[in-house]
């Protein structure tokens, strides 16, 4: 789902709120005891932020789901298909953007949602043992691909507004995740992955493969 707003995601308008009526509260009082109001309301800010991005490639490119670093790129078995796959994880932490944006053009053939642990999203096993919501996408090159949003350690809260049957726009805005979290990708093998472990990567502008 496309939807209209200003640098600031929408799922972070109420905290935001919340965290400015607070310190402007504890100002009216004392300017020196607002400062750590102040500085949580800032932190609130840039953990809501959600700027505009200019989405590269065709229909065969497979852009990063989300900002943050690579940390794993290897064959995996996906759970959801049950097929072999290149899987390419993203991992965020709580100074990224958090908004998930579709890596492929196509449309959602089917969701799971699993409840599960709060591990540390930046270990392996969080991608089968954490919360977590997938999505299977048959993206307009063909490929099957699936996008899975885990929740991290301190990450409470999986957002997602699509459903089956819904079309989706490469590096269109489809989900949230609130503090600290990862997303997999469980691509067809033989794509052509452009991503390497440890780079840094931008949801929507950074190429992380081409399907065949």
């Amino acid at each position: 789902m496309n939807y209209p707003h200003p640098l600031i995601a929408r799922e972070g308008w109420p905290f935001l709120a919340l965290a400015v009526a607070a310190a402007a509260l504890v100002s009216w009082y004392s300017l020196v005891w607002s400062v750590p109001f102040w500085v949580v309301a800032l932190f609130v800010l840039q953990f809501f932020r959600d700027p505009g991005r200019e989405v590269p490639g065709d229909a065969k490119t497979v852009v990063s789901p989300a900002d943050g670093r690579i940390v794993a790129v290897e064959k995996a078995h996906d759970p959801y298909l049950d097929r072999e796959t290149t899987k390419v994880s993203v991992f965020m932490n709580v100074f990224n953007v958090h908004s998930n944006r579709a890596p492929v053009d196509g449309e959602v053939k089917k969701i799971w949602y699993e409840a599960g642990s709060f591990l540390n999203a930046a270990l392996d096993k969080a991608s089968t043992e954490n919360e977590r919501n997938a999505l299977w996408i048959r993206a307009d090159a063909g490929a099957d691909v699936v996008c899975v949003q885990v929740a991290g350690l301190i990450a409470r809260r999986i957002l997602c507004y699509v459903k089956a049957g819904a079309r989706l726009e490469r590096g269109q805005r489809y989900g949230f995740i609130r503090f600290g979290s990862r997303v997999d990708l469980y691509l067809p093998p033989n794509a052509r992955i452009k991503a390497a472990l440890g780079d840094k990567v931008y949801a929507a502008s950074t190429i992380l493969a081409s399907l065949e």
